[in-house]
């Protein structure tokens, strides 16, 4: 049973930064792509960053291009996403998904899914 667990939300203020944690276990991690959604009130989930390996290869939503930061550690089973310079439009709860064939921005190609962490930025 594959479960996906994140970890490191919280309430910042404008500019600060904040690492989240996503943990993907019971299974080997290497094969699986990892991605993270946000999703503000009243508005779609959208992917935010996902990462995956054979090939090693990235996507970055635009809008936080420069500010967020996606990494994996195989050996911590773990994908992080950096997230500098907040700003109050990034509050959303945020969402880490796995899949072995998945990839892309649909949410519909994870089948693994946490159950979110809140990021809060204030102005």
């Amino acid at each position: 049973q594959v479960q996906v667990a994140e970890s490191g939300g919280g309430s910042v203020q404008d500019g600060d930064s904040l690492t989240l944690s996503c943990t993907v276990s019971g299974s080997t991690f290497t094969r699986y792509n990892v991605a993270w959604f946000r999703q503000a009130p009243g508005k779609e989930r959208e992917v935010v960053a996902a990462i995956k390996d054979n090939p090693r290869s990235t996507y970055i939503l635009d809008s936080v291009e420069g500010r967020f930061f996606i990494s994996r550690d195989n050996a911590k089973n773990t994908v992080n996403l950096q997230m500098n310079n907040l700003k109050p439009a990034d509050t959303a709860v945020y969402y880490c998904a796995a899949d072995r064939t998945g990839w892309g921005s649909a949410t519909g190609q994870y089948n693994y899914w946490g159950q979110g962490t809140q990021v809060t930025v204030s102005s």
